[in-house]
């Protein structure tokens, strides 16, 4: 079957071959057929009588062809969303942009996942504005002794903020408290705890003779004198309040445990410089592959009345 010719062709694939095949110069061979003589000269220089191909390179411009040899793998090993792709391939590939990557994909007929993968079956939690803080503390050892870290966490932005201190009683708890109102650009409406003596009374202390006695608990006083609702977990329900527990997890996961420090004042230094790294520089996946900050920033643009202070203030200086 013949090959399709370009729309504006001047000759047949036979009259190129006769051209390739002739002694006369391109003058005469331009008047013989009525040609141009730069048409003849074109088709004498190649071998073969069909039109070279038009259109747009079906190649990456954006990728190299490792790069895209990259994506492919990894899509298909992953069988992750676009988004979750494309979060976890910007540092391994820091000019790859969601339209490279969404062609890459179309390119490799990889660009939909299978309809298992797709499907939604987790439910979705309820949503929170911001200021609904989780509050936890554990311990990190080391062989100069241990520290008490407590740590709140915002439930929607994900903004940290830790402290350390010497263990975990009703006073350093209340003082943590005072320090995260301080530290949050924003105004904090409910704060959520466990069932610490850092927090709260025993059960059997927060009704009748001892609790008409001794009044709210100083972690409750301390809520109260800022509007502070502050929430209990279930008894022995720790998963209630995992987003404090898993960031404990993940800033012992990123320092002690793979890490030797010299003494305890090292290893403060080190969990405060990934506190700061993980607010102004990790793009987390819970937030569009946004981080703490830039989301603090899109809700203050959103309702700035929520704010005590402009959040571009705590933008960490070079000497911090």
């Amino acid at each position: 079957m013949a090959g399709i010719l370009h729309g504006s062709a001047r000759t047949t694939p036979r009259i190129r071959a006769e051209l390739q095949a002739s002694k006369e110069s391109s003058r005469a061979l331009a008047a013989q057929y009525g040609l141009n003589p730069k048409t003849v000269a074109k088709w004498r220089k190649r071998t073969v009588t069909t039109d070279a191909p038009m259109g747009p390179t079906p190649g990456s411009t954006v990728l190299t062809p490792a790069e895209e040899a990259i994506v492919v793998e990894f899509r298909r090993r992953t069988l992750l969303p676009l988004d979750d792709v494309l979060g976890c391939l910007r540092d391994t590939i820091p000019h790859l942009s969601r339209s490279a990557l969404h062609r890459c994909l179309q390119r490799h007929s990889i660009s939909r996942l299978p309809a298992a993968e797709t499907a939604q079956t987790r439910k979705r939690f309820k949503t929170y504005e911001i200021g609904y803080v989780h509050i936890d503390s554990c311990e990190l050892r080391h062989a100069e002794g241990k520290l008490v870290m407590f740590l709140a966490i915002d439930r929607v932005s994900k903004f940290t903020y830790v402290e350390f201190h010497e263990s975990a009683g009703k006073m350093e708890g209340s003082a943590f408290l005072r320090s995260v109102v301080a530290a949050f650009p924003y105004k904090i409406y409910t704060v959520l705890t466990d069932n610490g003596m850092a927090f709260a009374d025993l059960p059997k202390n927060r009704t009748g003779p001892s609790r008409r006695f001794l009044g709210p608990h100083i972690f409750d006083r301390v809520c109260i004198e800022h509007g502070i609702e502050h929430r209990l977990t279930k008894p022995y329900h720790p998963w209630t309040n995992g987003q404090a527990e898993r960031m404990n997890r993940t800033i012992k996961d990123a320092t002690v445990k793979v890490f030797h420090y010299d003494d305890l004042q090292s290893l403060k230094a080190h969990v405060l410089a990934f506190v700061t790294a993980y607010n102004f520089a990790k793009h987390l996946k819970a937030l569009c592959w946004k981080t703490p900050f830039q989301t603090i920033c899109q809700a203050w643009t959103k309702d700035p009345d929520r704010f005590k202070i402009d959040p571009h203030h705590l933008i960490p200086g070079p000497y911090t």
